[in-house]
């Protein structure tokens, strides 16, 4: 039975169905439009292209963070919906152990990063050992320069992925580092990593409560910080 995996996580808008060994359909669309236009005709889209009826689904997965607050709300809104409509699992996939999940290459060191704004990202560390993908370093946010000069202190081969890799390209190359960047299919989120993900997920126990699962979003928001702030000047 399929999985219905949706990532929302960055400005790339993902649905994808994936048994737990073929990944069926996926549908991947990078835009600057706004995930609630395109995440339910989408879902439809993939659904109805694959000819799986939506009651044949083993669970829905989402990718939960961190990543962008608004889309990381409406990715995990509508996949909540879903499972308590049909009464199937609901999966939350680490948006960074996603990213890291698509490339199974024993020998390097992982680190998926994505934009936490002000010249920080999220980012994490990860390296398979015997088939499992094991965290090295939890998911976090650090200024990106930081992320830099560690990395540059490790003798491992380092692949670097995710959209603050890509935006940061010109930057990692000035550097002369010893790293890599993924290609451009595995260096963003994709939505059919986080199915075939949720799968190892599922057979391990690890499912949550549409009613209480919450996106990891590390950092408060600027809307957050900036009425903090104004409370706090408003009180002096």
């Amino acid at each position: 039975m399929p999985i219905l995996a949706i990532d929302t996580a960055t400005l790339v808008s993902g649905v994808a169905l994936a048994t737990a060994d073929t990944l069926i359909a996926e549908l991947t669309l990078q835009t600057k439009k706004n995930h609630s236009e395109l995440l339910m005709p989408h879902i439809a889209q993939v659904l109805q292209m694959a000819a799986v009826d939506k009651h044949a689904l083993r669970a829905v997965a989402a990718s939960i963070g961190p990543g962008s607050f608004t889309g990381l709300r409406i990715g995990l809104a509508t996949a909540k919906a879903l499972a308590y409509a049909l009464k199937i699992p609901l999966v939350g996939v680490p948006t960074l152990l996603a990213l890291a999940f698509a490339c199974p290459v024993p020998g390097l060191l992982l680190s998926p990063m994505l934009d936490a704004q002000k010249g920080n990202v999220y980012q994490a560390a990860y390296r398979w050992h015997n088939g499992e993908l094991q965290e090295l370093v939890p998911p976090r946010v650090i200024a990106f320069t930081d992320v830099l000069n560690e990395l540059a202190a490790i003798d491992t081969p380092v692949l670097l992925l995710g959209e603050s890799a890509a935006a940061y390209r010109e930057a990692i190359q000035a550097r002369g580092m010893p790293v890599m960047l993924a290609e451009p299919h595995l260096i963003m989120s994709r939505a059919g990593s986080a199915a075939v993900l949720a799968h190892r997920l599922l057979d391990k126990g690890k499912t949550s409560d549409p009613f209480t699962l919450e996106p990891l979003y590390i950092r408060r928001s600027e809307a957050e910080e900036l009425w903090e702030k104004r409370c706090g000047t408003a009180n002096e």
